[in-house]
């Protein structure tokens, strides 16, 4: 291939990069407010033409997947940058808040998340997730603000409350304290005292 055509295709691949990442994003953000929001409208908040978005996401369920694979990604994602950031409990009660304001945006979905194909996705994130709260648990553990011998499943499970929380600052503020009373179950013993 010619310099000037490799140059090109590699110019045209990036575009084609930012164009799917900013679908994702919008489609992320404007699912979030208004599920039933059109592809039309994320096309041109996206800043792209509908075929660009037909081209990445030929059908709503293929993007609305694909948002679910993004975010899912994203979340398991952040764990080393939390941890890297903050000690290890706040990490982990901030990864949290973030899951479930991911969660309730799932759940905003309703009926498109009910499609055969995306079950499966969503069957398929349960180990990068729990793998995720793993890692968080380690941290505190190493950090000796939870016991050990804890397990993922089961942490992610008692955390669940925190997606039927409201997500105004009364809903922020009771999760908060259940998440101390949280905290106050799983504690080391040395932290409990």
């Amino acid at each position: 291939m010619p310099e000037e055509t490799t140059a090109t295709y590699g110019t045209q691949r990036k575009a084609a990069e930012r164009n799917r990442a900013a679908i994702l994003e919008v489609a992320h953000d404007l699912f979030a407010k208004n599920p039933a929001t059109s592809l039309n409208e994320v096309a041109k908040r996206a800043g792209v033409g509908a075929g660009t978005l037909y081209r990445h996401f030929p059908t709503r369920e293929a993007l609305i997947l694909a948002v679910y694979q993004h975010d899912v990604e994203k979340l398991v994602g952040s764990v080393d940058e939390l941890l890297a950031d903050r000690p290890a409990k706040e990490a982990f009660i901030e990864w949290f808040e973030m899951l479930a304001a991911y969660i309730r945006v799932k759940h905003g979905l309703g009926e498109a998340l009910h499609h055969a194909a995306i079950q499966d996705a969503i069957n398929r994130t349960y180990a990068p997730v729990t793998a995720a709260i793993g890692k968080l648990l380690d941290a505190c553990v190493e950090q000796g603000s939870v016991r050990p011998g804890l397990g993922a499943g089961d942490v992610l499970l008692l955390m669940s409350f925190l997606w039927r929380v409201a997500p105004d600052a009364l809903g922020v503020a009771q999760g908060r304290r259940l998440t101390a009373m949280v905290f106050d179950g799983i504690a080391a013993p040395e932290a409990s005292r």
